[in-house]
């Protein structure tokens, strides 16, 4: 009986430090090094315009008129909804994604007035896995920049000249590919952000 109770203590004493470490201290570790270096980052990277969060570089937002460069189609919830965010879980031989699939694409080439011969970017037509990624493909934001020159008054040249400005390099210089962060963009080409 004396073993069982020692091994009893021992055992409560090692789950009650064990739950200290790892539910008390180690976070509060992590959250005192993400606040110190990286305090931006660290609270979201929250989107701030004289004083009122508008959006976070890290989640995309549903930006409909022709004047606005679109993100990639969402199937988060009803569409870019943070507590809904997910996949559609359609695989590549399902009759559903190939329709939805087809769709898009023709909708894509009747707004931004391309040929029937000219390609579409897939992240112009395809969800990411989260249904929020915030960034579209420098391709997909050139081909939608005609539309969006149009409808500003712009030029052409002055609209990419805003997406180069917002184009965003490979991760570490090598992983994925360049991209544009579409929320980003959008508030720039509403002279939103601070010069």
């Amino acid at each position: 009986m004396k073993d069982l109770m020692k091994d009893l203590k021992t055992s409560l004493a090692a789950t009650l430090l064990l739950a200290v470490l790892v539910c008390g201290a180690y976070p509060l570790l992590v959250w005192v090094a993400g606040h110190g270096l990286f305090p931006r980052k660290a609270d979201g990277s929250l989107v701030r315009i004289k004083g009122d969060v508008v959006g976070s570089e890290l989640l995309a937002q549903s930006f409909t008129g022709p004047g606005f460069f679109h993100p990639r189609p969402s199937a988060a919830g009803k569409g870019y909804d943070a507590a809904g965010s997910g996949a559609s879980n359609l695989g590549p031989v399902s009759k559903i994604l190939v329709e939805r699939t087809r769709a898009r694409v023709e909708s894509y080439r009747a707004e931004n007035g391309l040929s029937q011969e000219t390609p579409v970017p897939a992240d112009a037509v395809s969800t990411s896995a989260s249904g929020l990624d915030p960034h579209i493909s420098v391709e997909n934001a050139r081909l939608q920049a005609r539309r969006v020159a149009r409808a500003r008054g712009w030029t052409v040249e002055d609209v990419l000249k805003k997406v180069e400005t917002h184009t965003e390099g490979r991760t570490f210089g090598f992983i994925g590919e360049p991209r544009v962060n579409v929320l980003m963009l959008n508030l720039d080409l509403e002279g939103k952000l601070a010069p």
